[in-house]
């Protein structure tokens, strides 16, 4: 189960403070449920995911809570599948950071077509941590419940700023 919630940015942080970088390309074979491709650094993972509207506990929450299964597939697969993908391919760089000891900010600075477009995303481990969650000051509108900033949406886009 993955719960997490979904920022624009106001600020970029020091970037130089990132404990990780991820190059990432991802492209989407379906859409309900969501079958994604993804390139991360030298890694290639097939993703399944289902979108939810609570946690196991049935509390309703703002963040996107999902069923996500991911698993390793050979770089020869993914090409393959990536000629099969619906709209464009996603590029970003990924910046990881630690918010305190239990969280972990993934900082996604997009590239190409949607350059200028900047989201982080916070996973928590249930919606009572989620729902109580208080960004940092440089985080600006949430967006976790816009349909608009999911990747996959993202992917449809001709440009960012247009549908």
């Amino acid at each position: 189960m993955e719960i997490e919630r979904k920022y624009l940015i106001k600020k970029l942080p020091d970037l130089s403070e990132a404990f990780d970088v991820w190059k990432i390309e991802q492209a989407y074979l379906a859409d309900v449920p969501t079958l994604r491709i993804r390139k991360k650094n030298d890694e290639y993972i097939l993703t399944y995911k289902n979108k939810k509207k609570s946690d196991a506990s049935g509390v309703e929450t703002v963040a996107a809570v999902n069923e996500e299964i991911e698993i390793p597939i050979p770089e020869s697969i993914y090409a393959h599948l990536l000629l099969k993908k619906i709209g464009h391919t996603v590029k970003k760089t990924r910046y990881l950071f630690h918010l305190d000891e239990n969280h972990k900010i993934e900082l996604d600075v997009f590239e190409g077509r949607l350059k200028g477009l900047v989201m982080a995303e916070v996973e928590f481990t249930d919606v009572a941590d989620a729902n109580s969650f208080v960004p940092p000051e440089w985080f600006g509108k949430e967006v976790s419940a816009d349909k608009r900033y999911t990747n996959k949406s993202l992917s449809k886009m001709s440009l960012w700023g247009r549908g």
